[in-house]
């Protein structure tokens, strides 16, 4: 039969041993993360290093005046991979913005129903 001091032995050696395992666990989490990081920042570097070989010394320097000097810097107007600077200019907006304080607080959506929902009333399973 269990005493109380062996109840309390057993409880506390079950809570040594999980907080054991979670150490160890949660050293072993870090390091794989850890790693993964730096085995992404080393991809980004070489994709970068790839996408803009302007500082790679092997390229050949050429000093003909028909080569663009522009075209070795990055297009900085290009929205296409950002959400937040496509939610501005919105291609076709369906209502126009408001002009006074209370249509702005009265105006609904452009995804809002003008019409709130009713559902059918009766039977629907005869």
């Amino acid at each position: 039969m269990n005493t109380v001091k062996s109840f309390w032995a057993g409880w506390g050696s079950l809570c040594v041993a999980g907080a054991g395992a979670y150490y160890f666990a949660k050293k072993s989490i870090n390091a794989d993360r850890a790693q993964r990081f730096e085995e992404t920042q080393r991809k980004k570097r070489m994709m970068e290093s790839l996408e803009h070989p302007s500082s790679n010394p092997t390229k050949p320097t050429t000093t003909s005046s028909t080569t663009p000097s522009g075209n070795d810097t990055p297009i900085s107007t290009d929205f296409a991979g950002s959400p937040s600077q496509e939610a501005s200019s919105d291609p076709a907006p369906t209502r126009h913005a408001p002009t006074t304080e209370g249509q702005r607080v009265f105006e609904k959506s452009k995804y809002e129903s003008s019409t709130p929902f009713k559902s059918p009333k009766g039977d629907r399973f005869s």
